[in-house]
């Protein structure tokens, strides 16, 4: 089954805020919390997830990356859940002392602001009308490791480069739920698998065989869909075949071009953003992200050369 909606999908894992760029719950005896979505909307995110926990805090906020769209309510949810603690990549922690990281995601989210007034279910005094918060997480993760986040319950911390370097998977075994977001690439509106590596290609492609491999009942994605049962399996394969034949696309419109890196990322977006009836990733954040990927690639392509 492949989910497209908040609320419950199985084994009291909940889809919170919004499925195009949700907050996990894992309704465990101390709730945990995976992903923190964007800034301007972090009301509707504590809204949601109180509607199942109650008066109940959650312990612990797993984050795969800090990109934008991903810890933009973790400053709140620190305010709105007293004791709750953020974990982090070690790299990711290195990234949000960074002046220019948050910047950019404070840029970000000040744009996506504007978005949030026109979309569908949001109620207008739910979206914050301040800037992005920094925040420094509580505990970072060197390597990978098994943590123990409930007596009953354990998240597996996977190191899975290739769309950040500072990315995460966490994988809880006694549920068989994978938080994979970007790590396994995202399925968009349309249909079409997006190939989310933006640092290192070919780790993208070993995190994404490693992750196909693990026993899995449940998938989440970072925006929109959660796979469940025997679509598991059909996404990863699909993720996997779409990623190679990206790489592939771009190569050849490069050699079409001439290299020119700016007239390939115009007719990819023509191919892959602006067909997509939405909601989708706001325009500039889209286009620094693929423009990273064809550099990328155009970057392999010369060495290949070479």
């Amino acid at each position: 089954m492949i989910i497209d909606t908040t609320g419950l999908v199985d084994r009291e894992l909940y889809v919170a805020g919004m499925a195009w760029s949700p907050t996990y719950l894992v309704n465990t005896g101390t709730p945990l919390l995976f992903e923190a979505g964007f800034y301007p909307i972090a009301p509707v995110y504590v809204k949601d997830i109180k509607k199942v926990i109650g008066h109940r805090q959650p312990s612990y906020l797993f984050l795969t990356h800090v990109h934008y769209d991903h810890c933009g309510a973790a400053s709140y949810f620190r305010r709105s859940f007293p004791g709750i603690r953020i974990c982090t990549s070690s790299r990711a922690a290195e990234i949000l002392e960074r002046p220019n990281a948050i910047e950019l995601m404070t840029s970000l989210s000040r744009n996506f602001e504007h978005i949030a007034e026109n979309l569908t279910g949001i109620d207008r005094n739910d979206i914050l009308h301040t800037d992005f918060e920094p925040f420094t997480p509580d505990i970072t993760f060197e390597r990978e490791e098994v943590f123990e986040a409930d007596p009953s319950l354990h998240v597996q911390v996977l190191v899975t480069p290739g769309h950040t370097r500072d990315m995460l998977s966490f994988y809880i075994p006694e549920r068989k739920i994978l938080i994979a977001t970007e790590s396994a690439g995202c399925r968009s509106q349309t249909g079409e698998i997006i190939t989310e590596f933006l640092v290192d290609f070919d780790a993208y492609i070993r995190s994404l065989q490693r992750l196909s491999r693990l026993d899995c009942d449940i998938v989440c994605q970072g925006h929109h869909f959660v796979y469940t049962g025997d679509d598991v399996k059909r996404f990863f394969d699909t993720s996997l075949s779409s990623a190679l034949a990206f790489r592939d696309h771009v190569t050849k419109l490069l050699e079409e071009e001439h290299d020119n890196v700016e007239k390939v990322v115009k007719r990819i977006k023509n191919e892959e953003y602006d067909p997509n009836p939405g909601p989708k990733q706001p325009e500039a954040a889209y286009l620094l992200n693929l423009k990273t990927r064809v550099s990328h690639l155009a970057g392999l392509s010369r060495a290949r050369k070479n």
